[in-house]
C-alpha cells in the first residue's frame, strides 16, 4: 500500500488552553525494528488529553506543577491515545500477517515485559498519538480487531476508559452477586465500568447527574443516585446493608462523604480525581471494616488482552456521543470538558 511523505496531524507545543491544538504538516513517521505503521481510522478522546494538554498531572511534592502523565511533555507532541484503524506498512521482526488487519492499539508504553506489567507512560503523551493520518506502534501491542462486530468508533472508544476500567474492576476484586457504586457513571471510564461490572455479574449503582440517568441506565445500571443530591442518603437508601466496591473517578469531597458506605472488606478503587485530587476522610471507616483503598492507573497486558477478547465477541458495546474532524481537534476538547455528553467523543482523521 502507498504511503504518503507527510501527514495532516494536530501538535501541542506547550501547556495551555485549546489555543496550543496546532494543526501541521509533519512527515509520516517510519515504523522501527518491531514496530507497525496504521493509518488512523478512529482516535478518541480522554481526559488524559485535557490534563497532559494542561500540565495538570503535578509532580511528586508539587501537585501544581505543570506536568505530563507521567513527567515533562517533550514538545511538539501528538496527542491521542485511543486508535483504530489498518496496519498500512511494518518494521523488521514483524509478522507479515498483520498487514491490512483492522486493529486496536494498546496505548501504555510499559515498565517490564510479561502479561503484569504497570503502565508508565501513554500514547499522546510519552509518545506521539493519533491525533494525526498516521501513528507508528510496537506490534506486540496491536490487537488484530478485523472480526470484531464494533465499529471503528466504537474500538477508538476502547483503550484507555474500557482498559482502565477493566484494569478498576480487576484490582477490585469484584465478584458475582456483590454491590458495586460507580461513581462519574456518565463518562467514558464510567459507562465502561457500567457495563463491565454488569457483565460480571455485579449490582450495580450509578452516580451521575439527573439529566443523564436514564442514558446509564439504559448502559446496564440496576439503580441511579443524583450526584446533586444527598449521595450517601441515596446510596444507603438503595443499598441498606452497604457496597462492596466503589468504583471511584471523582473523588474529592465523595471519598468522606461515601467512604462509611463500604461494607466488611470492602473495596474503594480510584482512578481518577474529577471532583478533585485533596482527600481527607475518617481513617477509622478504613480500618475498623478491614476496607481496603486500592490505587488503579489504567490497565495491565493482561487485563488489555482480555478486554479485546470481549470486544471481539461483541460483549461490551462503547457508547459514541459525538465525532469531529481532526480539524476541529479543539472544539472536540471543549466539548469533552464540558461534560455534557453520554460516551465517548472521537476524532477522523
Amino acid at each position: 500500500m502507498d504511503v504518503p511523505e507527510t501527514m495532516r496531524a494536530v501538535r501541542i507545543t506547550a501547556h495551555g488552553g485549546p489555543e496550543v491544538l496546532e494543526p501541521a504538516e509533519v512527515p509520516v513517521p517510519v515504523p522501527a525494528t518491531g514496530e507497525v505503521l496504521i493509518r488512523v481510522a478512529a482516535v478518541a478522546l480522554n481526559n488524559t488529553d485535557l490534563w497532559t494538554r494542561e500540565g495538570a498531572y503535578g509532580v511528586a511534592g508539587d501537585g501544581k506543577a505543570l506536568s505530563g502523565w507521567r513527567g515533562p511533555v517533550a514538545f511538539p507532541r501528538i496527542q491521542g491515545a485511543d486508535v483504530a484503524g489498518h496496519v498500512v506498512a511494518a518494521g523488521t521482526d514483524v509478522d507479515p500477517r498483520l498487514a491490512g488487519r483492522r486493529v486496536v492499539v494498546d496505548p501504555a508504553v510499559y515498565d517490564a515485559d510479561g502479561p503484569d506489567a504497570n503502565p508508565v507512560g501513554l500514547m499522546g503523551s510519552e509518545r506521539d498519538g493519533g491525533y494525526a493520518q498516521y501513528v507508528t506502534a510496537p506490534a506486540e501491542r496491536v490487537h488484530d480487531m478485523t472480526a470484531s462486530p464494533l465499529t471503528d468508533d466504537q474500538l477508538a472508544a476502547l483503550p484507555t476508559a474500557y482498559g482502565t476500567a477493566l484494569g478498576m474492576v480487576e484490582r477490585g476484586r469484584l465478584r458475582r452477586g456483590e454491590t458495586a457504586l460507580v461513581t462519574g457513571a456518565s463518562g467514558g471510564v464510567g459507562l465502561a465500568l457500567v457495563q463491565i461490572a454488569r457483565a460480571r455479574g455485579a449490582r450495580v449503582l450509578a452516580l451521575t447527574s439527573g439529566t443523564k440517568a436514564d442514558l446509564v441506565r439504559q448502559a446496564g445500571a440496576h439503580d441511579v443516585a443524583d450526584r446533586a443530591g444527598d449521595v450517601a442518603g441515596q446510596v444507603r437508601a438503595l443499598a441498606p446493608d452497604g457496597v462492596d466496591v466503589v468504583l471511584d473517578v471523582v473523588a474529592g469531597e465523595l471519598v468522606a462523604e461515601a467512604m462509611p458506605l463500604l461494607r466488611e472488606s470492602g473495596r474503594w478503587v480510584v482512578a481518577g480525581a474529577l471532583g478533585g485530587y485533596d482527600v481527607s476522610f475518617d481513617v477509622r471507616r478504613l480500618y475498623l471494616r478491614n476496607a481496603q483503598l486500592i490505587g488503579s492507573s489504567m490497565h495491565t497486558p493482561a487485563h488489555f488482552a482480555l478486554l479485546m477478547d470481549l470486544a471481539r465477541r461483541g460483549e461490551v458495546q462503547p457508547v459514541v456521543s459525538a465525532a469531529f474532524p481532526l480539524a476541529q481537534a479543539g472544539r472536540a476538547q471543549e466539548e469533552l470538558a464540558r461534560r455534557a455528553h453520554v460516551g465517548k467523543i472521537v476524532m477522523h482523521p
